[in-house]
């Protein structure tokens, strides 16, 4: 399955890392645009003057970690696809270039399902494919987020097992 990543689920590092995580585990194919990167370079600007720095060196990282993940289409591409919002039209359009399944997106109602649907393109309903619907600690694939949580540059700040489950229960539900 190929998943479009936009903006707004990279630049959340839990988020992203939780969700990089599902894509190995599962053996999914994360996309991105060069736009997509850029704007998630700019929004970090708002976590201050060393913000864009940080995420400039987490894009780098990423773009080492999966050289295959960056699409890029023709301009009229962009002219061709409607979206509510304009400025959304270019994740469209790199879905449809990386012949993406899903879009995966915090601005679902941006992307509406019709528009979506007649692209071939659905959304990504976190815990319907994550999880089956419904908080599972066994979950291999919750697991593997976990694992990926804990292994990328967000820490979780505790030790005891019940409280790293606790820990993660809340990130997990934030993230989905």
């Amino acid at each position: 399955m190929k998943l479009l990543i936009d903006t707004c689920v990279l630049f959340p590092t839990v988020m992203r890392h939780a969700l990089l995580g599902v894509c190995r585990i599962q053996g999914w194919t994360p996309l991105w645009s060069e736009r997509i990167l850029e704007e998630w370079a700019h929004s970090a600007r708002k976590l201050g003057p060393e913000g864009e720095i940080q995420a400039r060196g987490e894009i780098a990282l990423l773009k080492a970690d999966w050289p295959n993940a960056i699409v890029s289409w023709p301009a009229e591409m962009e002219r061709q696809v409607w979206l509510p919002d304009e400025n959304d039209r270019h994740v469209l359009a790199a879905a449809i270039a990386g012949s993406a399944d899903m879009i995966v997106t915090l601005n679902a109602r941006d992307f509406p399902r019709g528009y979506l649907r007649e692209e071939g393109l659905r959304h990504f309903a976190g815990r319907k494919h994550l999880s089956g619907g419904r908080m599972d600690k066994t979950c291999p694939v919750q697991k593997g987020a976990f694992a990926a949580i804990c292994q990328g540059d967000y820490r979780l700040g505790v030790s005891e097992g019940d409280e790293i489950t606790a820990k993660f229960n809340r990130v997990w539900i934030a993230c989905i």
